[in-house]
């Protein structure tokens, strides 16, 4: 009976219901957005909950700075520290060289060879001495075959280092660049062409016994030496 009794007047707990209700309910929803501050009985750590703020918008690109240099490594420092103007690298050479060192990592070889800088002047593919490589049936693909057959495969498992050092044929061939445009008296940059020929005058390097065994020769080191001393041929731009 007194459960019947309980559940016999419904009306009255109604507004009871109702008050709580409203109680709980948010006055707008702006007001629900309010910070609150939460305290947990178990950590005693305090929790804010805020609204979110719409932020700043952010530009999908930024801007990149980069420092170019025009000058590739030297055995002869004391040259470059003189008071003499030494010529700087035109950006194809420099470009040239950057491949070369990429070639080199790409074959897993812990050196830069000549062999290399010579795969570097053909993936850079606009220089004079590309150019002049292509026309004469020297290719990339022929050149990484030969570098292959003469070097073989390097250690799957090896891993070069970001700028593998370069050879001291390699060496040479850079500084015998530099010294041929200075002993020419010529104004401008060294070009590709200097670094090609670079690679020729080292003779039990790598680079000059592929590009023999590809048919390059002294008529050609000669031809393209011509070719590049005409005026329309610019290799810096």
């Amino acid at each position: 009976m007194a459960a019947a009794h309980s559940f016999s007047n419904p009306a009255s707990t109604t507004p009871v219901i109702s008050q709580s209700r409203n109680k709980s309910k948010p006055s707008s929803f702006s007001s629900f957005l309010k910070p609150h501050s939460l305290r947990s009985p178990w950590l005693g750590i305090n929790f804010s909950l805020q609204s979110s703020k719409p932020r700043p918008h952010l530009p999908d690109h930024r801007p990149i700075t980069a420092t170019v240099s025009l000058s590739l490594p030297t055995a002869k420092p004391d040259r470059v520290a003189s008071t003499e103007k030494v010529p700087k690298w035109s950006r194809r050479a420099i470009k040239s060289f950057a491949m070369a060192e990429l070639e080199a990592r790409k074959l897993k070889y812990p050196t830069t060879g000549t062999e290399a800088l010579l795969m570097g002047i053909l993936i850079e593919g606009t220089s004079v001495a590309a150019k002049f490589l292509l026309a004469n049936g020297i290719t990339l693909f022929k050149v990484r075959e030969e570098t292959v057959k003469l070097l073989g495969k390097a250690d799957m498992y090896f891993f070069s280092p970001e700028h593998p050092p370069l050879t001291e044929a390699a060496q040479r061939a850079l500084d015998w660049a530099v010294d041929q445009k200075l002993n020419s008296g010529d104004d401008g940059e060294i070009t590709t062409t200097h670094l090609l020929l670079g690679i020729w005058s080292e003779v039990e390097s790598p680079g000059h016994k592929i590009m023999a065994a590809l048919g390059f020769n002294d008529d050609k080191a000669k031809e393209i030496t011509s070719l590049s001393s005409q005026p329309e041929s610019v290799d810096g731009l």
